[in-house]
């Protein structure tokens, strides 16, 4: 990691080289956001039951539950109250807004703006996510399951599409290869044959691909999946152009 940049920029203080994280953060990410890092096409999320893995209190699954979606979402902290995890969220917002301003020079404001529209594009999927965690929860769906990789209380082939966003990969410093190999095949393993595992970014907090990455892509390989790295439209690590694809073959072998 370069040194941090002495300086001011407005009123924010010194620069961070890059993005500072202690921990993994809760994310409030919406639909719209999906789409972009995923390349989601029109129809993605609507051909079969999808699963959203540590998307904490993002609104995709709200959102596409509203367009006629079957997700389900599965993250730790779906073990608190809808109170307590609105309050730990909303910190989060706050401190990350604080972080992006003096790092904003490290990234690609084009899908985003400013750190002040990032902050209100977070809180408005903070607020969709609460409701509908709310609601799942008094009506007993099972919609939001409190699990944690890499193990997860699916049974095998349950999924069409599995996502997993700002997670994998991105705290490399934190999670070692083996923790994201039985990571990665937890995820296959829960996604149904001709079904599709998809990841994003491919880059770690410092802003590097992932150092690991072409040992797992071969691994999958190997075991008969189509793995590709198709373009993402949500660039905002700058040079994260790229999400992972992980195709299970139809017949269910591999």
């Amino acid at each position: 990691m370069s040194q941090a940049k002495q300086g001011n920029h407005g009123n924010h203080g010194k620069k961070e080289a890059f993005y500072p994280q202690t921990g993994v953060a809760v994310t409030c990410r919406s639909y719209r956001e999906y789409e972009a890092m995923f390349a989601l096409e029109g129809d993605a999320p609507f051909r079969g039951p999808t699963l959203d893995v540590a998307g904490g209190a993002s609104s995709f699954a709200a959102e596409a539950r509203l367009r006629g979606a079957r997700v389900v979402s599965a993250d730790p902290r779906y073990a608190k109250s809808a109170e307590a995890l609105y309050a730990e969220s909303a910190e989060e917002i706050a401190s990350s807004t604080a972080k992006l301003e003096r790092a904003r020079d490290r990234f690609d404001w084009t899908f985003y703006g400013s750190p002040e529209a990032h902050r209100a594009k977070r809180e408005a999927s903070l607020e969709r996510f609460i409701a509908d965690y709310r609601a799942e929860a008094e009506a007993g769906t099972g919609s939001y399951t409190a699990a944690s990789l890499p193990r997860l209380p699916f049974e095998d082939d349950a999924f069409a599409l599995t996502l997993c966003s700002h997670f994998l990969f991105l705290y490399e410093e934190q999670f070692g290869i083996e923790f994201h190999r039985d990571a990665l095949r937890e995820l296959y393993r829960v996604t149904r044959p001709g079904g599709e595992v998809r990841i994003y970014p491919l880059y770690t907090l410092k802003h590097e691909r992932y150092p690991g990455l072409d040992d797992i892509v071969r691994e999958f390989e190997s075991a008969g999946a189509a793995v590709r790295l198709p373009p993402s439209r949500l660039t905002f690590i700058p040079g994260s152009t790229r999400l992972l694809s992980i195709r299970k073959p139809a017949s269910g072998n591999g």
